[in-house]
Parts: structure tokens; C-alpha cells; sequence
């Protein structure tokens, strides 16, 4: 079977043993499940509206690292959302940007703040060639670049706006689906990151902006829209009918995938790794790093959600909602 992108396509559905989840990506603008199997590998879009259901089969595998296969086949936890086993872990970190070892990539890179939900924005680097995925996959709700230049040049940028704008370079996921369900409107969203923005401004020139930085105008993109969060009442829940949906909506997550453990719903939104499904019992958000690994089957999508699930309301972790 040879690779690609495919609109109905899952790998649970193809009838076939041993395909398994690589996760989801944005490179495309549009959320994509990612699926492997010898070699192959093959990539579904997820279309807003559409069933999805499946049964986790066997043991959860280490995913390797890099494009290499686990050298020891080791098997991971279900909670686990890097899937790799430590020495594989190792592995990837080392290659990565984050890791600051590859000082010497001639790439061009780009500085952004991300937006999130009230109070929670944060600074980061992408390479330029990526565009605007990597907000995408972090689940920005709203971003605006701030400049573009050598790596190093943004990495140093990165780190003065932190210190001097008082932002993070990470917002843990599990804040960031807290309030999904209940942002402000799109000027209030916008707001926000233009005045951080005019703030980091401030400092080229100083003592704080590389002069390889080039620095770029504000501009403000909105994935609200994108990401299927602009609800039938308004900008800021999710779409749905009844109790499927709506503003605040959005209360129960997939605490982790086990053997013979069944997710069903109907996809209303997703946003970085999650996909939002309407079940019977409210909006199940499924982090989708939490299906690497597994082997994937076809099960019914209205038969609901039989694995552990957390309260985003604090509530603790239960069995599963049916």
C-alpha cells in the first residue's frame, strides 16, 4: 500500500493486523492521524462532524526514535505521551532544537507568541520552513510572529522576552483544555498578544533584540475557527447539539488507552494533539500522543468511552464514562 494523505482512511478501519497510531499532525492546515505499519506509513484527515471509534489491541510499543525502530521492542505505559521507552527518549531529546545542540543549522528560524486562554501566553522558536505548524500542534488559539533570523539570533531572542515580558516557553496541555471550552471573543483573544507584543517591540534596540534578528509587524492569526472551537452561540465554545457540545462543554479526558479499552464519539473540534469527541455523557477530549504505539481496531462509535478518564474540573480519574 503505498503512503500519502487519505480524507476517510483510518488505520483501524483498513482490516488489516498490526497498523499503529503515529499521532496527529497540522502540517497539511488540517489535523491529520498519522499510521505506520512495516515501513508504510499512511495519513488520515479528520473531518469535523465524523464517527470515530476504536479498540486498543495487545501491548503499547516504544515508537524509537528519530525514524529508527526501538532497538529492544520495549513496551511503554499507557499514560506515557512521548511513547518511548528512556534510552530512546534520550535519543530524540538529543536531535531536537530545544536541546540546543544543533547551534550550527543554517536555517532560518522565527520567533512567535502564542496565546492559549486568558493569562496564559508564551514565546517559543519554529523553523521557518514549518510555517505556522508548530502553533498548530501546541494548540495556540491565537499567535502573532515577532521576528525571523538564524537560530541562535532567536533562541537568545526567546530567552530576554521571557525574562523581561514574564511568559513561559511552555503551558502544560492539560491547562490549555481546561479552559478550551470557555474563551473570550476574538478581540479579547487578540488583545492580549498585541500588547505583549508592542512590549517586546519595545526592547529592539536595546539591550535586548540580536541586530541579525529582523523584526516583523504584528499580525494576529486566529485558529479558533480552525480548530472547530467557534461554537453555533458564539466564538468562544464548541459546536454541538444538545449536550454534545456547546460553550463549557468540554469537562472529561482520556487519562490513558488499555487493552480492549473502546473510544467512541463524534469529532466536533481538535486543537494541538487532542481531538474533542461528543459522547453521550459530554465532550471527551482524546490526547492523540496517548494512541502511539498502540494497535488500532475498528469498534462501534457510539459504544462510547470504556478506558480511564480524568475530570478537567478536578474531579479525579474514573473507569470510564459507560
Amino acid at each position: 500500500m503505498a503512503g500519502g494523505t487519505d480524507r476517510v482512511w483510518r488505520g483501524w478501519e483498513a482490516g488489516a493486523v498490526g497498523w499503529r497510531c503515529t499521532g496527529l499532525r497540522w502540517g497539511e492546515g488540517v489535523p491529520v492521524l498519522g499510521w505506520c505499519r512495516g515501513g508504510v506509513v499512511r495519513g488520515s484527515v479528520q473531518a469535523y462532524g465524523a464517527e470515530f471509534g476504536f479498540r486498543a489491541v495487545g501491548e503499547r510499543g516504544c515508537v524509537g526514535a528519530r525514524g529508527n525502530v526501538c532497538p529492544v521492542g520495549a513496551v511503554v505505559p499507557g499514560r506515557s505521551t512521548g511513547a518511548r521507552c528512556p534510552e530512546c527518549a534520550r535519543l530524540d531529546r538529543a536531535h531536537s532544537v530545544a536541546a540546543d545542540t544543533l547551534a550550527d543549522d543554517p536555517r532560518t528560524y522565527r520567533v512567535y507568541l502564542a496565546w492559549f486562554g486568558p493569562g496564559m501566553v508564551k514565546v517559543g522558536i519554529t523553523a521557518e520552513e514549518r510555517g505556522a505548524a508548530r502553533l498548530r500542534e501546541q494548540g495556540a488559539v491565537v499567535f502573532s510572529w515577532l521576528g525571523r533570523g538564524p537560530l541562535m539570533a532567536c533562541r537568545r531572542t526567546e530567552e530576554v522576552l521571557r525574562a523581561a515580558l514574564g511568559v513561559p516557553d511552555r503551558i502544560p496541555y492539560a491547562r490549555k483544555r481546561a479552559v478550551r471550552g470557555t474563551l473570550p471573543g476574538a478581540q479579547e483573544r487578540v488583545d492580549e498578544v498585541s500588547g505583549l507584543y508592542r512590549r517586546a517591540a519595545a526592547l529592539e534596540g536595546g539591550s535586548g533584540w540580536p541586530e541579525s534578528l529582523e523584526r516583523l509587524p504584528f499580525e494576529a492569526v486566529d485558529h479558533v475557527a480552525l480548530f472547530g472551537l467557534a461554537g453555533e452561540g458564539g466564538e468562544g465554545g464548541e459546536g454541538g447539539e444538545g449536550g454534545e457540545g456547546g460553550t463549557g462543554g468540554v469537562r472529561w479526558a482520556v487519562a490513558e488507552l488499555v487493552a480492549g479499552g473502546v473510544v467512541g464519539g463524534r469529532l466536533v473540534a481538535a486543537a494541538g494533539p487532542d481531538l474533542h469527541l461528543a459522547t453521550a455523557g459530554g465532550v471527551v477530549v482524546l490526547d492523540t500522543r496517548l494512541m502511539t504505539g498502540w494497535e488500532l481496531v475498528a469498534a462501534d462509535p457510539r459504544g462510547g468511552v470504556g478506558v480511564p478518564v480524568v475530570d478537567l474540573g478536578g474531579g479525579g480519574v474514573q473507569g470510564g464514562l459507560f
